[in-house]
């Protein structure tokens, strides 16, 4: 995972200082560079998913949807109001947030995107449980 994300990173030097303002090219770069990802269409959109869905790309390539927590939500919107705003239905009270590519450094999509990443990477298995019986101590 590491390594992967390593090489994303040194790709995206490679290419920018950062400072430009993001485009579709740039989240789909920098989405299949983080480890695990694949791209599948998601109705008009495009997804970006590891265990579960972290980002969507609108068809036009003039905004993202990002998965993150409703904290992360509120602090986003608030500090930078012209770039993330909540989803305006039941979507949006779960995290999901509209970012405007026009209105975002490439250096940051690319934390935005990292933190959505991270909250979809699958669940620690729990160990089973034998029917009857509570899993053994230091499972």
């Amino acid at each position: 995972m590491a390594h992967s994300l390593t090489r994303g990173l040194a790709e995206l030097k490679a290419t920018d200082d950062g400072s430009k303002m993001a485009t579709a090219a740039d989240v789909r770069r920098i989405a299949l560079a983080l480890a695990g990802t694949t791209e599948a269409p998601h109705f008009d959109r495009t997804a970006f998913k590891v265990a579960r869905t972290y980002a969507t790309l609108a068809a036009d390539g003039l905004s993202l949807n990002l998965k993150f927590t409703p904290d992360e939500q509120q602090l986003k919107c608030l500090t930078a109001p012209e770039v993330f705003v909540r989803v305006p239905n039941a979507w949006g009270k779960q995290g999901w947030t509209t970012v405007t590519l026009t209105a975002i450094a490439v250096l940051e999509l690319q934390r935005a995107l990292k933190t959505a990443w991270q909250h979809a990477q699958p669940a620690p298995r729990r160990p089973k449980r034998v029917q009857g019986r509570a899993p053994a101590r230091g499972a």
